[in-house]
């Protein structure tokens, strides 16, 4: 009788360990899978950053990107770009404010809604003077996802779409005459690179392709991109 309890007491604590082993397997499957889910609510990721051009891993070949000019690097002088209006700088007086030309202008919608979304709309009615390089509604379609600006304007990703409309903006009123191939900073904090080839102006990977429509309250360059901060 002492054996067989043994051998039964023994039987006992072994399916005891494995129903035991077992439970901790399930738990910490179910464990993962909540802390998964919970990261993925936590932080939305726009999928503007899936695009191409915007991947980090993979940019196009097509799509000519310049690598950031080292800091210790001494920028060289070079060609200045003409104004694109006729008259002389100094004799254009415009009193409307950046965000009423933009308005008016018709090319910048998306734009103008992305800025209301993140509440900047006022601030670039301000006093200033800012210089902004705003993608034309044309550079927002071209995006190959087409819910990726619906995407960016969810309230979720406030944060990261004000991050983005500020990365186009500089402070000061710099004209086409006076950029040179360097970095400017941004009002959102990192630099954006200008090169010129010639008469050709880039900023980052984006064509200006009008410059110069001043404000009373600064100068918009129109741009063929739209530019993502370097830390995203």
């Amino acid at each position: 009788m002492k054996d067989n309890y043994g051998k039964f007491g023994q039987f006992k604590f072994k399916l005891l360990v494995k129903i035991v082993s077992i439970m901790g397997l399930v738990g910490t499957s179910l464990l993962m899978n909540v802390v998964s889910q919970a990261q993925e609510v936590r932080n939305p990721k726009p999928s503007i950053f899936n695009e191409p051009l915007y991947n980090r891993g993979k940019k196009p070949s097509e799509t000519p990107v310049n690598k950031p000019t080292p800091a210790s690097t001494t920028v060289p002088a070079a060609p200045t770009v003409k104004p694109t209006s006729a008259a002389p700088i100094t004799e254009i007086k415009e009193t409307r404010n950046l965000i009423v030309l933009a308005n008016a202008n018709g090319s910048f919608k998306t734009l103008i809604k992305a800025l209301t979304a993140a509440g900047l709309i006022d601030t670039l009615q301000g006093e200033g003077p800012f210089t902004i390089f705003a993608p034309t509604d044309t550079a927002f379609a071209q995006l190959k996802d087409k819910n990726a600006v619906t995407d960016l304007l969810k309230p979720e990703n406030r944060k990261i779409l004000v991050d983005v409309l500020t990365y186009h903006v500089v402070p000061g009123k710099i004209l086409s005459s006076d950029l040179k191939s360097g970095e400017l900073k941004s009002l959102q904090g990192e630099p954006i690179k200008v090169s010129i080839d010639k008469k050709v102006v880039k900023v980052e990977y984006a064509n200006i392709t009008k410059a110069d429509i001043q404000g009373s309250n600064g100068v918009i360059h129109q741009i063929d991109h739209l530019l993502i901060p370097p830390s995203y």
